[in-house]
């Protein structure tokens, strides 16, 4: 459901500006009351000659180059550059045809490797922006799409971080625009809450994609409005000491209270540390490939899907809108071994809720929910639709009453059946919630 507390969000946004406009107004109009009291005063009748008659002829002086007629009485109009037609816009086009045409923005270390990976899955509305070169150069992306301010980094300190990216608000935009193009759907910001300039800018960031999807008529305020700008948001692990531990209490307090207000949604939020707990073995070179991978992987999976469409059941966009304009949101994955029984599909279900890289969430918080079940054709050929409707109707369950369960069935290219789902509308953390 839209979060009406957003257009409280805009209001409170505008009120500065607004303020500050109806003082200067003010102003203007008693100094134009005082011009028009000194004109009453020094007003001059004006001799306009003789009025000629209608059809009357009038004699005008010939003018000659370099005449007094011209000199005295013509306007001497300087030469103005006159622009050609309106230039075409800025189109940027992703490599593949999904339902949103997002754009993402990688903001520090963290989320630039986020962000990296969007570009690797062929969205091409992407930039990134840090405080530190060498942690932007290692980025393999294009150099247009990256922005550099500050240039010392943040030392791990947010609150640094945050003033530089208030003191450059208008290059940031700028750079947004420029990078994004005129036609987007969504934007999402990606940052670690950990460390320094990710945890610092994204706020800030977050305020900024606002302002540019206003400006683009991306968000509209008004009556069941809702925002376009969400977040994924990176946990650091446990042993990453406790000065990181207290940079993401502050990140994720502000991230939260964005979202209550109805500005931030869909909110994803990655826990590296149950990364550790489910690939205990993982090398470090995979590590946050592995991480990132996982959730983006996931977020492409359904763009696509909702783009296509189904001979069986089709998930479209406006099931994946709901989720996506639902708040907190969770991803999960699950193959499936064998579907013979309709407990085969319901427990593969309760395992996609649990083996999942994102944050701790109860599902049963949750009010809006995607199922979407790909498989082979010789697979469908054979599971009973019973067996399916058992794993859809387990998940209503689980979300409780008064939830809404989209569902799909898609026949894939690879061998045997795969279940996705994407649960909204969640409540956060426990260990964000005090």
């Amino acid at each position: 459901m839209p979060n009406t507390d957003y257009n409280q969000y805009v209001s409170r946004k505008k009120a500065f500006v607004e303020t500050k406009n109806f003082s200067m107004a003010g102003r203007e109009l008693a100094k134009l009351k005082e011009l028009r009291k000194m004109s009453d005063e020094n007003v001059q009748p004006v001799d306009v000659g003789e009025v000629p008659t209608p059809g009357e002829t009038i004699e005008t002086p010939s003018v000659e180059a370099g005449g007094s007629f011209v000199d005295d009485y013509a306007v001497d109009v300087p030469d103005i550059p006159i622009p050609d037609d309106e230039p075409e816009g800025n189109s940027i086009e992703d490599e593949f045809e999904g339902a949103y045409k997002f754009a993402v923005v990688g903001v520090g270390q963290g989320g630039s490797r986020i962000a990296q990976t969007f570009w690797n899955l062929g969205y091409r509305r992407v930039a990134i922006i840090n405080t530190a070169k060498q942690d932007l150069d290692p980025i393999d992306m294009p150099t247009e799409n990256k922005l550099l301010i500050g240039g010392d980094g943040a030392g791990k300190k947010p609150e640094i971080a945050e003033e530089i990216f208030n003191a450059h608000r208008e290059d940031i935009l700028d750079f947004l625009k420029r990078t994004f193009g005129d036609e987007f759907d969504r934007v999402l910001v990606c940052a670690g809450a950990g460390g320094g300039t990710g945890a610092g800018g994204c706020s800030v960031v977050i305020e900024v994609a606002h302002d540019l999807c206003e400006s683009l008529g991306v968000e509209t305020r008004g009556e069941g409005s809702v925002a376009k700008v969400g977040a994924i948001v990176a946990l650091p692990s446990k042993a990453e000491g406790n000065r990181v531990a207290s940079n993401t209490k502050r990140t994720m307090d502000k991230v939260l209270n964005l979202k209550n207000l109805g500005a931030l949604t869909p909110l994803v939020i990655l826990d590296n540390e149950k990364i550790k707990q489910i690939y205990p073995k993982l090398p470090v070179r995979k590590f946050w490939g592995t991480s990132n991978s996982s959730v983006c992987a996931l977020f492409h999976l359904f763009n696509r899907i909702s783009a296509q469409e189904s001979v069986y059941t089709s998930f479209d966009k406006a099931d994946l809108e709901t989720v996506f304009a639902s708040g907190l949101i969770t991803f999960g994955a699950t193959p499936l071994k064998k579907w013979d029984q309709p407990t085969d599909v319901s427990q593969a279900i309760r395992d996609n809720l649990k083996r999942t890289i994102l944050a701790n969430l109860d599902p049963s918080t949750g009010n809006i929910a995607s199922c979407v079940v790909i498989g082979s054709t010789e697979v469908l050929d054979e599971l009973p639709q019973e067996n399916l409707e058992y794993g859809f109707e387990q998940l209503t369950r689980i979300l409780g009453s008064g939830s809404t369960v989209h569902r799909g069935v898609y026949s894939g290219s690879k061998p045997g059946m795969i279940v996705y789902t994407a649960i909204g509308g969640l409540d956060a953390p426990k260990e964000f919630l005090d």
